[in-house]
């Protein structure tokens, strides 16, 4: 059995309800990718266990962090807001966090890519728990330390904030995007022409406020 205790987290629809421990410190606070002085900012709820936030993360992300992120031109703060099974859900983005902040998007591209996989064994009554230890044990997180991150409160009271943000924003799906504080309507920016489309005026407006 995972040692995580199971808690009602909303999402996609709606969730239902021996080696040393690693040295990294676990990331308890917004999860920022960029430069943070950029003068646009994008704030995504999503889970990795959502299948429409696995295409936006195959197929739009690797534009924003080109183009965008990785140009200063836009910072983005990930908020986990855990879909069913919400269990599962939350053990993944803890091992995220506990790998630390500077390897949470490293470790969030891990838990992406073994969606489809992970979610099978759920399905199937496979071995879900070996499954996160090794995705676990290759961020870092081998033997006891996958169960001290499973138990750490800090780490779940950092993904209970992501979820409270959510809920104070009217976020009842994922992936929900803010774009500085406005969220995005519709599902063109769930394209990489979409999401191009509307940074770019974004930022024309901010160059040229008249």
């Amino acid at each position: 059995m995972l040692a995580l205790t199971a808690f009602s987290l909303a999402g996609c629809t709606q969730a239902d309800g021996d080696t040393s421990p690693t040295e990294t410190s676990p990331a308890t606070s917004d999860i920022v990718i960029g430069d943070s002085s950029a003068p646009v900012t994008l704030t995504e709820y999503a889970s990795w266990t959502c299948p429409a936030c696995l295409q936006f993360h195959t197929e739009v992300m690797p534009m924003l962090k080109q183009d965008y992120i990785e140009t200063g031109k836009v910072k983005l703060i990930f908020r986990e807001f855990p879909t069913s099974p919400a269990a599962l859900s939350v053990a993944g983005f803890s091992i995220a966090r506990c790998s630390g902040a500077e390897n949470y998007p490293a470790a969030l591209d891990a838990l992406f890519a073994a969606q489809e996989t992970i979610l099978t064994l759920a399905q199937t009554g496979g071995d879900v728990e070996q499954a996160l230890r090794s995705l676990a044990a290759a961020q870092g997180l081998a033997g006891d330390s996958f169960d001290t991150c499973l138990a750490d409160e800090t780490v779940r009271d950092a993904i209970i904030t992501a979820v409270t943000q959510a809920d104070a924003q009217g976020v009842s799906s994922t992936p929900t995007v803010f774009l500085n504080g406005r969220k995005l309507a519709g599902y063109d920016w769930r394209k990489a022409e979409g999401m191009r489309s509307i940074l770019e005026a974004e930022l024309e407006q901010l160059s040229d406020p008249e």
